[in-house]
């Protein structure tokens, strides 16, 4: 069937002068309650030009081809920008729940990507004319609820599975505190030691644009929107060319030990460990420690610097900047706590033991992720 059998643009009802939740789109989490997504609004003060969204409607956002469009699943009436268009659903026809995943299937996504018009990104739509042409499976309504309950499932344990990895930091940090107390505050009195004396090197990283070869010739190329969550995923890791690489910086290269701190960017005041041996390059954004061993642990090092605290500390008088970033020279001076390497020793280990249980768990996420993938393809194909 054609989109424009199951939908048909709602009556626009504008908020006036009511009370109504702001809704928010997202590009992961569909509509959500902007109080509970942002810690502070983000609306216009003048909310009364604001379009009424009621339960089951469908409104589409831009750029539509990152998949900006859901179905309000609240059970009450919201308000969301004038800029997005609302439809309503003939839910006789189709489960709003199936027609949105539908309209999120790679075949769907394609079509966007096709048919987008405009050429500032952020900017780009596609008429409400070429939209309603898209076609997408119709199989009964029974059909399409056991698709709906069976992609829910998988997303269901997915989510379960990202919620434990994100548990294994917080039970990181809790006995990190509770072995050392905050590296900022020394609530526990340790000895201090500037952190260019703790470590064999401190280095900063060059600004430049690597053009990326493949795994035989090059150096791998960590980058700072690769350190998430701590760690360095390393699969999404590009190539760089060798030459190119030492051309631009003569510095020890980074090994399996090594500390990754981002200084500035979106993802600002996070570090992670190299765990394992390769030949990488470092990418911009970002620095290299490699720690001393008589005096702390790896491991023991990236958890102190993932503090609030720390990262506080690194941009103390720097608050006013439109982009904030962090020096190397006030790394080097910072002094750490340093707990005797016996008690390091016994952190660190238990680090590695949850570090293994995060990336078993990774697996799993990535396992389902890979069977959602499948099945949204077979179930939208044309």
């Amino acid at each position: 069937m054609k989109l424009g059998d199951v939908i048909r643009p709602a009556k626009v009802e504008r908020c006036g002068n009511r009370q109504l939740p702001v809704l928010s789109m997202t590009m992961h989490d569909g509509i959500v309650l902007q109080a509970d997504r942002f810690k502070k609004a983000i609306a216009s003060k003048d909310q009364s030009t604001y379009k009424v969204v009621k339960p089951g409607q469908l409104v589409v956002g831009f750029p539509i081809d990152e998949g900006v469009l859901y179905v309000q699943g609240y059970e009450f009436e919201g308000i969301m920008s004038p800029a997005y268009n609302v439809w309503d659903i003939d839910a006789s026809l189709v489960n709003p729940l199936y027609l949105e995943l539908a309209l999120h299937s790679p075949q769907s996504m394609a079509f966007y990507r096709d048919k987008m018009r405009g050429t500032t990104a952020r900017r780009r739509s596609l008429p409400a004319a070429t939209l309603i042409e898209l076609e997408i499976p119709a199989p009964s309504l029974l059909k399409q609820n056991e698709v709906v309950e069976t992609l829910r499932e998988i997303r269901d344990e997915a989510a379960g599975s990202k919620t434990m990895l994100n548990s294994f930091d917080e039970l990181v940090k809790s006995r990190f505190v509770e072995m050392f107390g905050d590296p900022v505050r020394n609530e526990k009195g340790w000895e201090t030691r500037a952190l260019e004396d703790a470590c064999k090197a401190i280095v900063d990283c060059p600004h430049w644009t690597p053009s990326y070869t493949t795994e035989d010739t090059g150096f791998m190329c960590i980058r700072t929107s690769i350190v998430k969550k701590n760690r360095i995923v390393w699969e999404d890791i590009e190539y760089i060319p060798k030459e190119e690489y030492f051309q631009r910086i003569q510095r020890k290269l980074p090994e399996k030990g090594d500390v990754i701190y981002t200084r500035e960017g979106a993802i600002l005041g996070i570090a992670a460990v190299i765990n394992r041996d390769c030949n990488v390059a470092l990418g911009q954004r970002c620095m290299l420690l490699s720690p001393e061993k008589a005096f702390c642990t790896p491991e023991f090092l990236s958890v102190a610097m993932n503090f609030d605290s720390f990262l506080g500390n690194a941009l103390k008088g720097k608050s006013g900047s439109a982009s904030p970033h962090i020096n190397v020279g006030d790394i080097k001076a910072f002094k750490m706590i340093m707990p005797p390497i016996e008690q390091q020793d016994a952190f660190s280990e238990f680090f590695t033991q949850v570090d293994k249980l995060k990336f078993e768990t990774q697996q799993a996420i990535d396992k389902l992720q890979m069977l959602y993938d499948s099945l949204a393809q077979e179930y939208f194909a044309i």
